[in-house]
């Protein structure tokens, strides 16, 4: 796991020390990250964490895949990020998608929103960058007493000999020690924290649900992670990619079916 950022600093940093900026790849975000699946929303309202008429905050929106998937099912909602250039792309797919969702800079840790002021406070897919205790607290303070936590995780399975397995295998060519190799997409210390935070009535669940990508895709989608176009140099992102591709037209013939998992956590103040 990356070292947390410390209360003043400008954000996260990798294994060497090295500033992790999301908004370096908001452009390959917005054209090749896949989002939350459909199913997702209707297996969340179908248990009823997710009405219609809600008020939510979706901590480290990024480009709004959250945030804009509950907005299209009726919930009010504010996104928060500390990336201008992802916030910039979330405000044009909410404008373009016809939505409400309003985006605004700010930190999970300290959101300067109003006491009590939400019924659903969320994250997707980035909970790991936070400072979980502060993160829970400023939750704690912005639920209504009957509000929800949700923590939504969506990862790619790098299953030996896959294309995922392999590509992080060469991930770590690239940049050596990234510690996110190798995750199953099962998230149990969220679970941990949520009791160790005062949550109650703590629950989670999980699917693999498949994600169909084109070679130009993958290399897009890996160009995203946090190990490569948030990490290292533009040259250094250059030569992964142009390696990438060699690996894929060599191996992989498309379309490529990369299997994700859905993993979700959830609690009440």
């Amino acid at each position: 796991m990356y070292p947390r950022a410390t209360h003043d600093s400008p954000g996260p940093l990798d294994h060497e020390g090295r500033p992790i900026d999301f908004g370096r790849t908001a452009a390959d975000y917005d054209q090749h990250r896949p989002g939350f699946p459909v199913s997702m929303f209707e297996r969340l309202a179908s248990l009823g964490w997710i009405t219609r008429g809600l008020r939510a905050v979706d901590l480290g929106t990024g480009t709004g895949s959250l945030a804009l998937g509950l907005a299209s099912r009726g919930l009010d909602v504010v996104g928060l990020d500390p990336s201008v250039a992802l916030l910039e792309v979330a405000r044009r797919r909410a404008l373009d998608a016809g939505l409400t969702a309003r985006f605004i800079e700010g930190r999970a840790e300290d959101t300067t929103l109003s006491s009590a002021s939400v019924d659903l406070v969320t994250a997707g897919q980035c909970w790991w960058w936070f400072d979980a205790k502060r993160a829970l607290a400023e939750a704690r303070r912005l639920l209504v007493p009957a509000g929800r936590l949700l923590i939504a995780n969506f990862s790619y399975l790098p299953v030996p000999a896959s294309v995922a397995g392999r590509t992080e295998g060469l991930v770590l060519e690239h940049n050596p020690g990234w510690p996110k190799a190798g995750e199953s997409g099962l998230y149990e210390t969220q679970i941990r924290q949520l009791d160790a935070g005062g949550f109650r009535d703590v629950e989670s669940f999980s699917y693999v649900e498949s994600v169909v990508f084109t070679h130009e895709g993958w290399r897009g989608r890996i160009r995203a992670c946090n190990g490569v176009g948030a990490a290292l140099s533009p040259g250094a992102v250059g030569a992964f990619d142009r390696d990438l591709a060699a690996l894929l037209a060599a191996e992989f013939p498309e379309p490529l079916a990369v299997p994700h998992r859905v993993f979700v956590a959830t609690g009440r103040p």
